[in-house]
């Protein structure tokens, strides 16, 4: 049965865009740290290769050895990852004025106060209450303590400051660890969906930013053939959707959950968000469309980076509302999300080339004029 759904595609939109408008503001630095020397086309099909051999590789050993060890190995690998792309992307914009860095301290102290007193309420006790109070309320010191610092520290109006950068990993990595891994007995959970899908969002965002220098118009292109082919190959022989359900099992946020919108009762047994249908997208996908946006703002200007971006929303809207028909078809849990976006992608990237080309061959570039050498006759 066909079903709409708003959230997912709304959510899809809002992150492209947010990734654009912060991309436009931040390439010269985000380049300048990612590429401190010219990547080659070559050396980039290498780097995209690795990242689909490690990607498979992932999801072929979830779905054929999901034990608990295993659990614990990718709970590591993608807290290391998140954190230390949490660390790198806030010391690359530490530079900022001493005001700026104590309002942020202050900020981080404030929200890791009030999740320490948050933390006492009795639907979130359990028997770990009084070692989450302590370790939010120690952060809330060091982050005060830095402000402090910030403030009498003798130096320049604006410098890179590992101090503050340091703050936004640590609050993630406790807020995963207590609201979520340490989480036993408590009868309110925060972190699915709310915390997961907040921390997703920027993660997503986050992975955009830092690695679309890696890109160009060369290789972008075959990254998404490769990426979708790939895809279309793991979803259905069933890799795909036993590695989503081992990150969503261990609460990484490597997907992002949303209720369908019109809300949709279900049974409990499902995943679901307060009773209700629930739709899931992997950063993968959301991390593919804003390379795609990000690769045609580069190439064709900003017009038609967001014609792609609308494009692509709504073409994956649409094979949205016939997914549960085309799942039951093929007897498989979950369709290939690539897909759904490079149908919308394509068109636009076609007009774009063809309007780009004729655009030169109506106005070819202008010689230049030397002037006459004289000839003594």
């Amino acid at each position: 049965m066909a079903t709409f759904d708003i959230a997912m595609p709304l959510a899809l939109l809002l992150v492209i865009t947010v990734a654009l408008f912060l991309y436009k503001r931040s390439e010269k630095r985000l380049k300048a740290s990612v590429e401190k020397e010219e990547f080659q086309t070559r050396d980039k099909l290498m780097i995209i290769g690795v990242a689909i051999i490690v990607f498979s590789t992932m999801a072929l050993t979830s779905f054929y050895n999901p034990g608990n060890m295993f659990g614990n190995i990718v709970l590591s690998i993608f807290l290391g990852s998140y954190t230390m792309l949490l660390f790198t992307i806030s010391y690359l914009f530490s530079d900022i004025k001493k005001r700026r860095v104590q309002l942020f301290s202050i900020g981080f102290g404030i929200i890791s106060l009030i999740l320490g007193i948050c933390s006492l309420l009795e639907v979130l006790q359990d028997s770990v209450t009084l070692f989450r109070v302590a370790a939010f309320l120690g952060l809330t010191i060091i982050c005060f303590a830095i402000a402090i610092y910030a403030h009498v520290r003798k130096t320049g109006e604006k410098r890179a400051n590992w101090y503050l950068a340091i703050q936004p990993s640590a609050l993630f990595l406790l807020i995963f660890l207590f609201f979520n891994v340490l989480h036993f007995e408590g009868t309110l959970n925060i972190w699915f969906p709310a915390l997961m899908n907040i921390f997703g969002a920027t993660f997503a965002v986050l992975i955009i930013l830092y690695l679309s220098s890696l890109f160009n118009w060369k290789t972008v292109g075959i990254f998404a053939a490769m990426l979708t082919l790939l895809d279309i190959i793991l979803v259905f022989s069933g890799p795909m959707v036993a590695a989503a359900e081992t990150f969503t099992g261990l609460g990484l946020p490597a997907l992002i959950y949303l209720p369908n919108v019109p809300l949709i009762p279900i049974d409990s047994m499902s995943i679901n968000i307060l009773g209700f249908a629930a739709r899931g997208l992997g950063l993968g996908d959301f991390f593919f469309a804003g390379i795609l946006a990000i690769q045609m703002f580069n190439k064709f200007g900003k017009k038609y980076a967001y014609a792609a971006i609308i494009s692509m929303v709504v073409s994956f809207g649409i094979w949205e509302i016939f997914l549960p028909d085309i799942c039951a078809f093929f007897g498989i849990a979950g369709f290939p999300a690539t897909v759904c976006i490079i149908t919308g992608w394509i068109p636009i990237a076609v007009i774009a080339t063809i309007m780009y080309r004729k655009q030169k061959t109506c106005n070819p570039p202008i010689p230049l004029q030397t002037e006459p050498s004289d000839v003594s006759l």
